[in-house]
């Protein structure tokens, strides 16, 4: 693949991240996550977590949850270097403002998620007016 059209794909794999925690969708969170080692998560105010049956668990939890708050994925930026990748971007939710960091591998089927982790940050960062504005997941 190009480096533009790896790109896209990680942005791509990034918004399905975001689309399987609005629908609550534990099947596709599962298939969004890398299968080897490592994979690690760090949600706001959790320890870390490590390996995928901990990370999984995490999100069963979360998705489960009716009381879960929305998710709005602002600005993110995808920085590509072989078979690895990182999304940075911002999350509106529940009116604060927190920086999420994405790492992905190319495993077979795709990119895939290898470590999330979630921080409070400032506030979101100026929208580029040429943006469309975020979808709230």
């Amino acid at each position: 693949m190009s480096p533009l059209a790896d790109r896209e794909a990680v942005l791509f794999a990034n918004e399905a991240f975001y689309r399987a925690f609005a629908d609550r969708d534990i099947d596709a969170m599962d298939a969004l996550w890398a299968r080897g080692e490592p994979v690690l998560c760090i949600h706001p105010g959790w320890p870390p977590l490590f390996g995928r049956a901990p990370v999984l668990a995490s999100w069963t939890r979360i998705l489960a949850n009716p009381q879960s708050p929305r998710v709005a994925c602002v600005a993110p930026r995808a920085f590509v270097a072989g078979d690895q990748a990182v999304v940075v971007c911002h999350e509106a939710i529940a009116g604060q403002a927190l920086v999420a960091t994405n790492l992905f591998r190319r495993e077979a089927g795709g990119w895939k998620l290898f470590h999330h982790q979630a921080s409070p940050a400032p506030g979101l960062p100026e929208r580029d007016p040429d943006e469309p504005p975020p979808r709230p997941h």
